[in-house]
C-alpha cells in the first residue's frame, strides 16, 4: 500500500488530531526565543482562540478535513508572524533585498490568509448548515463576513497597542506605509476571492462529502 492510500485510509478524527498535534507543537516552537516576548504574546493569541473554538465546537459543527488543513496553514503563519514579528520575518526579509522591495511582506500573506481561510469556513457553515443557498446574496454575505473579520482584526490590533502602551510601529507593522491598514483588508479580499474562485473546486468536493454522511 502506497502512502497515498495510508493517508486515504486514516479515518477524519485521526486527521484531525495529527492537525491539532502540529498546531500545537508550531505553538511551542514559535514560543522558543522569540523576537520580542510581548508582542509574541500578543499575536500567538488569535492562533490560540482558533484552536480553543474549533475544539469547543468539533462535536456540534465538524468542518471538512481540507478546510482543517487550511486552518493549520493560518495557524503556522500566525504563529511564525508572532515568533519573529510580521515585519521581521528572515525568509521575506531576505527576499526584500534580493529583489530590492519597499518593506517586508510577510504582512501582506498573513492578510491574504485573514480572508482565504475565513472565507472557506464561512462558505462551508453557510452551505452546510442550509442558511442560504449558493447565489450572488450568499457569495456578498460571504464577503461581508470577511471584511468584518479583517476591520475587528485592525480594531483589536489598534486596542493592543492602546492597553499595553506598544508603539504602533510595532504591534500594526505598517512599516512605513500610511496605506497599510487599507492594504491588509485589499489582501483579505483578494484571499476571499482566491477561495471562493480558484480553490471552489476541491472545496465544494469536501462539502459533499461531508453532506452526504
Amino acid at each position: 500500500m502506497n502512502d497515498k492510500h495510508i493517508f486515504y485510509s486514516i479515518s477524519d478524527k485521526n486527521k484531525h488530531l495529527l492537525l491539532l498535534l502540529i498546531a500545537v507543537g508550531s505553538y511551542i516552537w514559535s514560543g522558543i526565543h522569540p523576537t520580542d516576548r510581548t508582542v509574541w504574546f500578543l499575536d500567538s493569541i488569535p492562533a490560540i482562540l482558533f484552536v480553543i473554538i474549533l475544539l469547543a465546537t468539533y462535536k456540534k459543527f465538524t468542518f471538512s478535513t481540507f478546510v482543517y488543513f487550511m486552518i493549520l496553514i493560518h495557524i503556522l503563519i500566525l504563529l511564525t508572524g508572532a515568533k519573529y514579528m510580521y515585519q521581521m520575518n528572515p525568509l521575506f526579509d531576505r527576499l526584500m533585498n534580493i529583489f530590492d522591495l519597499s518593506r517586508n511582506h510577510f504582512d501582506r500573506v498573513g492578510h491574504f490568509a485573514q480572508g482565504l481561510i475565513p472565507a472557506l469556513m464561512a462558505k462551508e457553515l453557510l452551505l452546510r448548515l442550509k442558511y442560504f443557498k449558493r447565489s450572488k446574496m450568499f457569495y456578498f454575505i460571504v464577503f461581508c463576513i470577511v471584511l468584518a473579520i479583517s476591520a475587528f482584526y485592525e480594531l483589536l490590533e489598534f486596542s493592543f497597542a492602546k492597553v499595553f502602551n506598544i508603539p504602533a510601529n510595532i504591534v500594526l507593522a505598517t512599516q512605513g506605509d500610511v496605506w497599510d491598514t487599507q492594504w491588509d483588508m485589499v489582501m483579505a479580499l483578494l484571499g476571499a476571492i482566491t477561495s471562493l474562485a480558484i480553490l471552489a473546486p476541491i472545496h465544494d468536493k469536501y462539502i459533499l462529502k461531508m453532506s452526504n454522511q
